[in-house]
Order: C-alpha cells, then structure tokens, then sequence
C-alpha cells in the first residue's frame, strides 16, 4: 500500500479559504505516496485521529510563525502570521513526535519545528541580517540563486552524497539559535542553518529551500521527497505489523 501523507493546509485569510500549491502534492505522489490536505484545527482528538490515519506529515510553508512563541515582540510590518495555523502546529507537532510519525519540514516548516522545540528565528532577514545572498528570489522559483554547504555527517550528506547544494530561495525568517534536540544537516553561503534533523527520531528533516518548485529539473529535490516517503513506507509497515 502506498504511505498516506497528510500536508498542512495553507491559508488566506483575505479570501476566508484554505489551498495547496501542486507542487506539494506532486512531489509525494510521484515519490510513490498519496498525499491528504489536512483541515486547518487545532483540537487535540481531531488531530489524534488524523494521525492514525497517515504515515507521514508535511509541514509546507505559508505565513510566518508567530514571534511570541519563542518570548518576542514582532520587528516590522512585514512579519505576517496565522494564529490558527500556528496553533494546529503545536497540537499536531506534539503528537507527530511523540508517535515518532516520519516528518518533512519546507521553509516555514523549517522554521516552525525549531520554534517549537524551543529555538528562535530572524523574524525580518533583510532587517535583521546583513548579507549579500539572494533569499527571496523572483520568479521562476525552481532556478537556483545561492548555494548550501552540506554537512558531511549529516543523513543529508549520507543520501546526496554532495559536499554543497545549489537551491532556490524564498524566505525572509530563518533559523537564528538552533533548538536543543536538532542537528544541523546544510549551512547556507551567508551561515544560515538550511536544513536541520532530529537524529533521534525515525525521520524528521526539514529544509529552507523548496523543493516542491524544484523536483522536476533537480535530482537533489526529488530525492529528499524520495527519502521521506521511503521513511513512511518504513512507518507504515511497522505499524501494520505490530
């Protein structure tokens, strides 16, 4: 049976709706999954229910995460969230890792995981760090604009077996302080932290890049979609064996 994976919904709260970008939807399912937009709730029950239906979880991108999760005030106008999303997170985060549930964090992903395990972000990059290096690139957005250096002992480095990575690029928040429980797996040119993973875990990994734009023209892209859902596969078989 293909591994079911629920992806997290973006939102427009100006239209009043809930949408997907295809390329989220695309990437799981031409990885051998079937991917499943979840609603947008942040009830602990629901949330346990939908996870005993899935064998993994995409965490995509959409608003920035709130600052006063990780005790600051906001910086600029330019920093927009979603309190609804950001609390499904939390509830679905906390029950994801605790049933140790394969995890693909994508930009806002990457964020929002190392918020909730306790670590802090640049909320506005482009007042906050100096740097020369494209990180909100126009469009098209499966073109490179800068590159990563891969850590060599990460699991990253393990699968690409690169010693750096061009990527695309659209963000504005990211990783400052790394939180307790993550590894680093890619260090952008500028010493931005692009990819992280939680070695204890089954698999969790999430990048600031995308991925999604990408996996048709980049073979490195498809493979991180390969690699999680190869993990939910695992999962899956697990779960229906115990």
């Amino acid at each position: 049976m293909k591994p079911i994976i629920g992806v997290m919904p973006l939102v427009d709260e100006e239209k009043d709706s809930l949408w997907m970008l295809p390329g989220y939807m695309d990437g799981i399912s031409i990885a051998g999954g079937i991917p499943v937009m979840f609603p947008l709730t942040a009830d602990s029950k629901d949330i346990s229910e939908l996870l005993d239906k899935v064998d993994g979880i995409l965490l995509t991108g959409g608003h920035d995460v709130d600052p006063t999760l990780y005790g600051e005030k906001m910086v600029c106008s330019s920093v927009i969230p979603c309190g609804r999303r950001d609390g499904m997170e939390q509830e679905l985060l906390k029950q994801a890792l605790e049933k140790d549930i394969p995890i693909l964090g994508i930009c806002r992903g990457i964020q929002f995981l190392n918020v909730y395990l306790g670590g802090t972000l640049y909320q506005d990059l482009p007042s906050q760090y100096s740097t020369n290096v494209e990180h909100h690139q126009e469009p098209p957005y499966d073109v490179p604009v800068h590159r990563v250096d891969i850590i060599k002992e990460s699991s990253l480095n393990a699968l690409l077996k690169v010693s750096s990575l061009p990527v695309n690029s659209y963000h504005h928040q990211a990783i400052k302080d790394l939180a307790y429980g993550l590894r680093a797996m890619a260090i952008s040119e500028d010493g931005l932290i692009e990819a992280v993973e939680m070695p204890e875990k089954h698999f969790v990994w999430a990048v600031q890049w995308h991925p999604e734009f990408s996996y048709k023209v980049n073979i490195s892209s498809l493979s991180i979609f390969n690699e999680f859902i190869k993990h939910c596969m695992n999962y899956q078989n697990h779960t229906v064996t115990k």
